[in-house]
């Protein structure tokens, strides 16, 4: 009896063990079941982070990644509107960078008020040419803005490049204009000369699209800094323009914008209509922003000159966030001059936009080439493209101009292509509630390289590796600095190499000019980068590179 109770008790503990061990087991099991993230989703998300943890490892952070999940949920429930910027701004300045503190100076060139005997050559003068007519009387701001009108309203359709005609408000700043100029009230060379907007800049009882069909009736019923300092300029707003969906491309709800080169092409983006409209001479001048080429390549491919600041140097209040640390505003004209004029205007803090700095711009057309350092992409000039011979003139006619050109090489150190999943963290966050919502099911392109599935993908890019890449930008801004004390000014082919990337997350100034054709006649550009706030030297050379050749007076065959 007595080894027959021994047995039995010995199951009976032997039972326990596995009863408890069972218990613990299921109670693990259950316990994982409740949370949202498991052992299994931790591993399986380490693939798409590049790392591998132990088993207790994953076991130890798993409190922590599934109490973040809370967190975000509580955040969620905070409306947070475009408008509303992040905590922190990007800063450009390479250590010990001064800016610069002398006093503003601006001298344009002469220009002559001569009256065309066909009004319609006027769709093709320079803002310093018409405002000469304006000034002097020869010709009114409501005659000219009527004519940019009817050409919107000739054009507009075929190119795509009008989402709204602004008519009304553009015959009443024509007309104030008018009585004030004939008052003697002259408020310098934008009073009365008519422009367009890109479709990003909030304007009082208009509609700002952002170019999406989900947005097509919004109005925000407030101007943005920018269109506020044109007014005050006496500008005159004709349109609002398109732009590629929430700032890429050229393809909007209304379709895609044409280039008047060729109609087959589209006008590149996201600064669609403004060059589009700019080129077919539809207004005399427009805005657009950059954040990555979005002024430098549809200036490119519609055949005009623009103009990208300094981060940093124009307010981006009223205007669409898409990536707070890139986003730039810019003249795009028919000249750099032009571009001078309007930025001019519109620069400068207005206590508002936290990344404005407030920094002089002087310009004078006067400028001496063989005084200046002037470098240039070696490695990008020989590069064998079809266009090799237009960017190896465009350095002839620097060095006839009097320039001796300097070789120089970009910064190669750092892994500058690596670094534009920047771009994609950023404006997930700004479109963060469509994502979530499911509202991207409605943007205009549903492709994989289309901002729904950009957004979608940026959500697994970890916020420790966007703050590595910011200081990875740290390191290429130094770079940029040193080569940036070799030259007061640089010129690379546009369309060749990483410059246009490197310039954007350095916040470096560029201008885009046209260079000739291709074979095909469709435009091509020559790019003049310059030193962080000195807009003013970088659009004396292009000017005098674009005064010698000429090529921002061929006009498109559309309007020919």
């Amino acid at each position: 009896m007595k080894k027959t109770f021994t047995l039995a008790k010995s199951h009976i503990y032997l039972l326990g063990s596995i009863l408890i061990t069972v218990g613990f087991v299921l109670g693990s099991i259950a316990q994982e079941k409740q949370k949202a993230v498991t052992q299994s989703m931790i591993a399986e998300a380490e693939k798409i982070i590049g790392l591998h943890f132990t088993e207790e490892r994953r076991d130890s952070l798993l409190d922590e990644v599934n109490g973040n999940l809370g967190n975000y949920a509580e955040i969620r429930k905070i409306p947070l509107p475009n408008s509303t910027v992040p905590a922190f701004t990007f800063n450009p300045l390479p250590v010990g960078f001064t800016i610069p503190t002398k006093s503003s100076s601006f001298q344009t060139s002469t220009y002559q008020a001569v009256l065309p005997q066909n009004r319609e050559e006027l769709a093709f003068y320079s803002i310093g040419q018409l405002a000469a007519l304006i000034k002097t009387r020869k010709i009114t701001s409501v005659e000219l803005t009527t004519l940019y009108l009817n050409r919107l309203k000739k054009y507009g359709n075929t190119l795509l490049c009008t989402v709204t005609l602004t008519e009304e408000l553009a015959m009443e700043q024509a007309r104030r204009a008018d009585a004030e100029i004939t008052k003697g009230k002259y408020r310098g060379l934008l009073h009365g000369i008519p422009y367009g907007a890109k479709d990003l800049f909030s304007t009082k009882n208009y509609k700002t699209t952002w170019g999406s069909a989900i947005y097509q009736n919004q109005v925000l019923n407030e101007d943005a800094t920018v269109i506020k300092r044109l007014e005050e300029a006496g500008a005159v707003l004709v349109a609002k323009l398109s732009l590629g969906e929430f700032a890429m491309g050229d393809v909007w709800f209304g379709g895609t914008t044409k280039s008047p080169w060729n109609l087959k092409d589209g006008s590149s983006g996201s600064s669609a209509g403004s060059a589009s409209a700019t080129a077919a001479g539809l207004l005399a001048f427009a805005l657009g922003t950059e954040t990555y080429g979005s002024i430098v390549s549809p200036s490119t491919r519609c055949g005009v000159t623009g103009l990208r600041p300094t981060f940093g140097r124009v307010s981006r209040t009223g205007a669409m966030a898409l990536a707070w640390t890139f986003d730039k505003v810019g003249p795009i004209c028919r000249t750099v001059e032009d571009c001078a004029i309007v930025f001019k205007a519109i620069h400068g803090k207005d206590g508002l936009d936290a990344s404005v700095y407030d920094a002089p711009f002087s310009y004078t057309p006067n400028v001496n080439l063989a005084k200046l350092r002037i470098g240039y992409v070696k490695e990008l000039f020989e590069n064998d493209k079809g266009y090799t011979t237009s960017d190896s003139a465009a350095l002839t006619a620097l060095r006839k101009l009097g320039a001796e050109l300097i070789p120089i090489e970009l910064p190669k150190k750092y892994p500058v292509g690596s670094l534009d999943y920047l771009i994609g963290a950023e404006s997930a966050a700004a479109f963060d509630e469509l994502t979530r919502s499911g509202k991207d099911s409605a943007f205009v392109q549903q492709h994989k390289f289309a901002w729904g599935n950009q957004f979608r993908a940026a959500r697994f890019i970890p916020a420790v590796e966007y703050i590595q890449a910011q200081r990875v930008r740290s390191l290429i801004i130094e770079e940029m600095a040193a080569l940036m004390k070799t030259v007061d000014v640089y010129v690379c082919p546009t369309t060749e190499g990483n410059n246009t990337l490197l310039t954007n997350l350095t916040g470096h100034p560029c201008v885009v000019v046209p260079n000739g054709a291709r074979t095909d006649g469709r435009p091509i550009s020559i790019t003049f980068c310059g030193r962080l706030f000195d807009e003013g030297t970088v659009l004396a050379v292009a000017k005098k590179f674009q005064d010698a050749t000429g090529f921002h007076l061929k006009r498109p065959p559309l309007v020919q």
